[in-house]
């Protein structure tokens, strides 16, 4: 079965491999995700080079069913966001 790993699993993974502190490597991660966030927010990309990149894709409007009714429905069209692994990280996972 495959491991879960939470943010304070990565937290922790980050004290172990860096012998910072707990509350230096949970702000270090917070820093990275809100950044990521704070770009995509603004329509940008983040390109991990070997790891991946995070952009915003649009998803367009389309047809639906209500899964408890079966009433049809239309679903608006949405940014969303997407990643695209890079080539270090699928061949680790190969």
């Amino acid at each position: 079965m495959a491991k879960t790993i939470s943010k304070n699993g990565l937290v922790e993974a980050i004290v172990k491999k860096t012998a910072v502190s707990k509350k230096v490597a949970a702000e270090a991660l917070n820093a990275v995700l809100d950044e990521i966030t704070v770009t995509l927010s603004k329509g940008g990309e983040v390109s991990i080079i070997g790891f991946g990149a995070f952009k915003v894709s649009k998803r367009a409007a389309r047809a639906g069913r209500n899964p408890k009714t079966g009433e049809p429905l239309q679903i608006p069209a949405m940014k969303v966001p997407r990643f695209k692994a890079g080539k270090s990280l699928k061949d680790a996972v190969r």
